[in-house]
């Protein structure tokens, strides 16, 4: 009996000491250098375990490993030149990088996405994005969200619309719901219409859609373009950047903020459970997921380089963790460790029993 007694003391004691470490980890901090990138756009691609990121000034993307190594991904002059690199976003099945390209007046306008073959680093294609004719505002393609069978949507942050461009390159609008107009909050208060900002796909055929000057959020039917107001929260204001995790649980970050939102109904009804207070010097614009579910930030001074004050070189992906989901997962290791303490006391009575009863026999 004696290699059990020793093998389970010493798995008691190598599960407590890893779930002591599990709490003890510090969020991770990856700061990277990259000379007047200011970047907006940030992705994390699975396959080749690093981030991406875009550029205010760039025509390149480029890569961030965890250890904060910066190397150009890709590099496209054959974009018009002086073009913002905004949204991003990986298409895995396909094996493509999306990015959504922008330039404004008094540049010549250009709206466009972007598709790069990951193991080329080739471009695909280039798919110009039109307003709809009828808007009175510019449009401005912003983020970007894709599907399963290679369908990517692209919010305009200056209009009420989204486009689609499917796998081969074809663009068109796709949802123009009356739903992003204005809405009631209460009687007296009413919302003005805003254009559409961060978007993410949910494998359950929706994207969830933010629209910034508002704190709205809504729930989009992936092959109709319906869509429905699943949350009105005017903390929400300035929300930018949206990611999902496996769990369900949605992260939506403006330059103040990093939200948690979660429902219980597959979002007919989304709510805020968390929210974490961010340095608005950094101006956060854009969250992903990591390994392991982890939250990201990106810190890109997006406001300085919108203002022409060139000249920084270091830029930053935070970890974020919620204090309430941290705090839940303390009391689950303390459950965890007290059945295990539980099972260890009762297994060694159980063991002095037998030995006891062996004795008796003997004697």
């Amino acid at each position: 009996m004696a290699p059990i007694n020793r093998s389970r003391i010493l798995l008691f004691i190598l599960l407590q000491l890893f779930l002591s470490q599990t709490l003890a980890r510090k969020p991770h901090l990856i700061d990277f250098r990259s000379p007047n990138l200011y970047p907006e756009g940030l992705v994390w691609d699975t396959s080749a375990q690093h981030f991406v990121v875009g550029s205010l000034h760039h025509r390149t993307l480029v890569s961030v490993s965890d250890a904060g190594v910066a190397e150009t991904l890709i590099r496209d002059p054959s974009l018009p030149e002086n073009v913002s690199i905004l949204g991003l976003a990986i298409d895995s099945v396909n094996s493509r990088l999306l990015a959504v390209v922008h330039a404004a007046p008094p540049l010549p306008e250009f709206n466009a996405l972007a598709a790069y073959d990951l193991r080329s680093r080739h471009r695909i294609s280039l798919t110009p994005l039109f307003s709809d004719g009828t808007s009175s505002h510019r449009p401005v393609a912003n983020a970007v969200a894709v599907d399963f069978k290679g369908n990517a949507f692209i919010t305009n942050s200056a209009g009420n619309f989204i486009w689609k461009v499917d796998k081969d390159g074809s663009a068109s609008i796709f949802s123009k719901s009356a739903s992003y107009s204005s809405y009631p909050a209460t009687p007296n208060e009413v919302y003005s219409s805003s254009g559409l900002n961060g978007a993410v796909y949910v494998s359950k055929g929706y994207l969830l859609v933010v629209q910034s000057n508002t704190g709205k959020m809504y729930k989009v039917d992936a092959d109709d373009g319906t869509a429905r107001l699943v949350l009105l929260n005017k903390e929400l204001k300035g929300a930018d950047g949206i990611a999902a995790r496996k769990d369900g649980v949605v992260l939506v970050v403006s330059y103040r903020k990093l939200w948690f939102l979660k429902s219980e109904d597959s979002w007919g009804e989304g709510v805020v459970y968390d929210e974490i207070d961010l340095d608005e010097e950094k101006f956060a614009t854009a969250v992903t997921v990591g390994n392991e579910g982890r939250v990201y930030v990106l810190n890109g001074y997006v406001n300085e380089g919108l203002n022409g004050n060139l000249g920084r070189e270091m830029f930053g992906i935070e970890e974020m963790r919620s204090a309430k989901e941290s705090e839940e997962e303390r009391v689950w290791v303390y459950v965890l460790v007290g059945f295990g303490l539980a099972y260890f006391l009762f297994w060694r009575f159980q063991m002095k029993q037998l030995i006891g009863n062996m004795d008796k026999k003997t004697n």
